[in-house]
């Protein structure tokens, strides 16, 4: 069996270091440089030759950490490393996945290209925003679900009272994931937008009356569309609203927006690590499933039975 190398990047060190303590192995000696003008060097300070290597950063801001992780898969490839895995617990751009209106990038696919292009052989993620952007890849990709961590924390929760909630259209497949397995009411809140990171109105479709409602998303950015669908529930008479997003962007005025909102609980995943406290906030690891995942990809295992508890 070839040796296994794990190795933290800059926006992931704390999860890196959680990810190696499960794993039970300790994380790889390297170097980053930069040079007077930002330019960043990667030195791998021991062998890696004919090792499966694993890369842990998410590519969230600053746009710094896309091209360190491009760097260290570089660095990894021309030293002769056996297999090569990038472990992106929050793939930054998925939401750029297709044209929505004219003379617009599709950069999921350009970050996509890039990965590969750097040499990459294998892409491990999860929760990204839309399933499609695993096609944009020629390259395996393991992608891993949030379920298999909110499942069980929400199963030790009361739940008789609970039902599901999408904050918009696109998230209803996610929501229903777990009203299904719950079997619990599933509720739609149809947002619209006037341009980015805004809503203007939000539209509750469903029965809330008396309810606890959980709602269900991929990521939390500016926390708008998450604060909206939380006043429009209680508007309809919920009893409490607490959200479950993976990914915590929390990006402009989230934590405030978080904070002064009508939200008993914000819960999120730490693929991105926060950028402060907060009371609302809750956060739950990632970092035993990601090291069961390198594990069962090291010894040729199903990653699929680690979507679901």
């Amino acid at each position: 069996m070839p040796e296994v190398k794990l190795f933290s990047c800059t926006a992931s060190e704390a999860l890196a270091a959680q990810i190696a303590h499960y794993y039970d192995a300790p994380l790889g000696d390297k170097s980053l440089a930069r040079f007077s003008d930002g330019e960043m060097q990667t030195i791998i300070n021991e062998s890696i030759r004919g090792s499966f290597t694993f890369f842990i950063q998410s590519t969230c801001q600053p746009h710094d950490n896309l091209v360190e992780l491009l760097l260290w898969i570089d660095t990894a490839k021309r030293a002769s490393a056996g297999y090569i895995t990038a472990v992106i617990p929050y793939f930054g751009y998925a939401r750029q996945d297709r044209k929505d209106k004219p003379r617009v990038p599709i950069s999921a696919k350009l970050m996509a290209n890039l990965l590969t292009v750097s040499g990459v052989n294998r892409i491990m993620t999860m929760d990204l925003h839309a399933d499609q952007v695993q096609g944009f890849f020629d390259i395996p990709m393991d992608h891993l679900r949030s379920e298999a961590i909110y499942i069980p924390y929400l199963t030790e929760q009361d739940m008789s009272n609970t039902i599901f909630a999408s904050p918009d259209v696109g998230g209803v497949k996610r929501a229903r994931t777990y009203a299904k397995h719950f079997k619990r009411d599933l509720v739609i809140c149809d947002k619209y937008r006037t341009k980015a990171n805004e809503v203007a109105e939000m539209t509750v479709i469903g029965d809330v009356k008396g309810c606890d409602v959980v709602l269900v998303d991929d990521l939390v950015d500016t926390a708008g569309t998450l604060c909206k669908a939380a006043d429009a529930l209680i508007e309809k008479g919920a009893r409490s609203v607490r959200a479950i997003c993976t990914h915590p962007v929390l990006s402009g005025k989230a934590y405030e927006n978080v904070e002064n909102s009508q939200l008993t609980e914000l819960i999120v995943c730490d693929t991105i690590p926060l950028k402060r406290d907060s009371e609302k906030i809750k956060v739950l690891s990632t970092a035993n499933l990601f090291a069961r995942a390198i594990r069962n990809t090291v010894e040729h295992k199903s990653i699929s039975a680690l979507f679901h508890p």
